[in-house]
């Protein structure tokens, strides 16, 4: 009832206006970047390979404008549904107090005897019809009450269901796994009515299930880069080639619960190097591999409560690779030369943002690794975490992490700190209650 709403149409004028940044950035990308595979001064295979690959870069560019201008247009129908419907709460609302009830800030509707005046209070408490109709418009008044907030709740939910689908691009054959959504739709209706049915979720198993997954697989192909200072960087450089590269993703969800997979094989070579000195702190790294490597995972999350992992990796081939940093938000240091092959498996939980793992892995060759990492990471989670392996013919590795996530720690404990307000609540709303009735007798 309190809530600005004016904020969902703020927000609705600053997504029109990410679609207008995204415009330009199309327009010099597609001129100065993707345009330069289009000239005559550039043929042969390595100008097929970027033509097509900035080109799918392009297409981001055009399709990010499609979804932010989707999700202007989806909140500006949020905000004239939620404001009509808070309309109709409020005129139940003074309905019911015209009609000589009264109403707590949770929606409890109870007759005010305030208002009678001694006579009055004492004929309710001694004649049995009065106190039947006063029930009977008691129930109705808090039906219409309860109907109101229910329509808005769905509503919320409808929006709700919404964003999320308007984001999901389902589109597997367009270069990129899980790239923006040029398919997005701007109104509420139309993804309202590819929600799974009330009537649908509550005489099935199935309850809300929706299932997403996407998949690419891209090769040969090769290519080089190298940046000079920008973006906090002192210099970085990588080249790579690729026989193969397979890549995909399942996601199956119902409301906070979520499970997913996922698999990414790759064959080829690569090497890269960079460095960075800025106001976070300093870091360095280079790394060179050849050989095949495959993972695959799978995931069961529960919002913010946590969930659980399974993971299982292999790699044959060559690697080498060392990495250094320190800075205000943590230090992180690790290095690793081997050749050979090796195969693992990792598991680990979260409960309300605190998160536990660990990893072992047996390895077939000649190597030693070594990580220890203690700080932030770029996932917004602080880690906690140290992996040791060697082998001379036969070995393995051992590895364990702790994580911290603030977001869902806060998440938490806010929602139980509100569980433990709705229960004083109640409690004094029973209280309210039964004084009201005790009251009423007299």
């Amino acid at each position: 009832m309190t809530t600005d709403l004016s904020t969902l149409t703020t927000a609705a004028d600053r997504w029109d206006g990410l679609a207008k940044e995204f415009h330009k950035q199309e327009t010099a990308y597609a001129k100065d970047v993707h345009g330069i595979t289009l000239g005559p001064t550039w043929q042969g295979y390595s100008s097929d390979v970027a033509q097509q690959r900035l080109g799918w870069t392009l297409k981001e560019f055009q399709k990010a404008q499609v979804e932010a201008k989707a999700i202007a247009s989806l909140l500006r129908d949020a905000h004239t549904q939620f404001v009509d419907l808070r309309k109709k709460l409020e005129s139940a609302r003074d309905g019911a107090i015209a009609a000589g009830m009264k109403l707590t800030d949770q929606g409890v509707v109870s007759y005010d005897t305030g208002k009678l005046s001694p006579g009055e209070r004492q004929e309710l408490a001694h004649d049995p019809d009065s106190q039947e109709s006063v029930r009977k418009s008691v129930a109705s008044w808090q039906a219409r009450i309860d109907q109101c907030v229910k329509d808005l709740d769905d509503a919320d939910k409808d929006v709700d269901f919404a964003f999320k689908t308007v984001v999901v691009d389902a589109d597997a054959t367009d270069g990129t796994l899980n790239g923006f959504n040029g398919k997005a739709q701007g109104d509420l209706d139309k993804y309202k009515a590819e929600e799974p049915s009330k009537d649908h979720k509550a005489h099935t198993k199935t309850d809300g299930w929706q299932w997403h997954g996407t998949g690419k697989a891209t090769g040969p192909s090769a290519g080089a880069s190298a940046s000079g200072p920008k973006y906090g960087k002192e210099g970085s450089a990588k080249v790579y080639a690729d026989l193969d590269h397979l890549t995909g993703e399942g996601t199956l969800s119902n409301g906070d619960l979520k499970l997913s997979m996922t698999g990414d094989l790759v064959v080829g070579a690569r090497a890269s190097a960079s460095g960075a000195m800025t106001d976070k702190g300093i870091s360095g790294s280079v790394e060179t591999s050849a050989g095949a490597r495959a993972l695959v995972e799978g995931r069961a999350d529960y919002g913010y409560l946590g969930g659980g992992y399974v993971r299982g990796t292999g790699f044959d081939g060559a690697e080498a690779q060392a990495s250094a940093g320190a800075g205000l938000e943590g230090l992180n240091a690790g290095g690793k030369v081997f050749a050979g092959a090796k195969a693992g498996g990792a598991v680990g939980g979260e409960v309300a943002g605190i998160g536990a793992g660990a990893t072992a892995e047996g390895w077939a060759g000649a190597g030693l690794e070594g990580k220890v990492t203690f700080g932030k990471g770029d996932d917004g989670k602080f880690h906690i975490g140290t992996k040791v392996g060697a082998a001379l013919g036969v070995g393995g590795a051992v590895g364990a992490e702790f994580t911290i996530d603030p977001d869902k720690v806060s998440a938490a404990a806010g929602d139980a700190a509100d569980a433990v307000g709705d229960a004083a609540d109640a409690v004094g709303h029973a209280a309210s209650s039964l004084k009201d009735d005790f009251t009423s007798l007299f």
